[in-house]
């Protein structure tokens, strides 16, 4: 079974469509990273240039109040946005490069569950940015 566009699920979800939304969500669902508004909005001019910044933020609000988008803060003082899917995963950033580097570690999972249960707690989500430096001191280019 194809997973729905994150066109589709804003659709299903209610939200109203209109043509500078449909770039929007194009451009950030082609995204191979997690771009930040600026970065967003270059990528949809490139199909539709008289889109506005505005137009970008109001739809990423209303993606975001969907549980269609994640909003992260990885440090660098600019919300980047990632589409949000059933696949959890965390996130590595590379605080020279400013690399992001997404990772799934089954024995990190197992281990934030069982520290919310020792707390008398069942995990319903989290989000978890490690920052560092490689090893051997050599960034990897972006």
């Amino acid at each position: 079974m194809l997973a729905l566009s994150l066109l589709d699920r804003a659709g299903a979800a209610g939200a109203k469509i209109t043509p500078q939304r449909k770039v929007i969500c194009r451009a950030l669902e082609c995204s191979g990273d997690h771009p930040d508004v600026d970065q967003l909005l270059a990528r949809a001019r490139e199909s539709d240039p008289g889109l506005s910044l505005a137009s970008v933020y109001r739809t990423l609000r209303a993606l975001e109040d969907l549980d269609l988008v994640w909003k992260h803060d990885f440090g660098d003082g600019r919300a980047r946005y990632e589409v949000r899917h059933d696949d959890h995963h965390d996130h590595l950033i590379d605080t020279i490069s400013g690399q992001i580097v997404e990772f799934h570690d089954p024995e990190l999972e197992a281990l934030k569950k069982r520290i919310a249960a020792r707390l008398g707690y069942r995990l319903e989500g989290h989000s978890l940015a490690l920052f560092g430096r490689p090893a051997d001191g050599e960034s990897q280019t972006p």
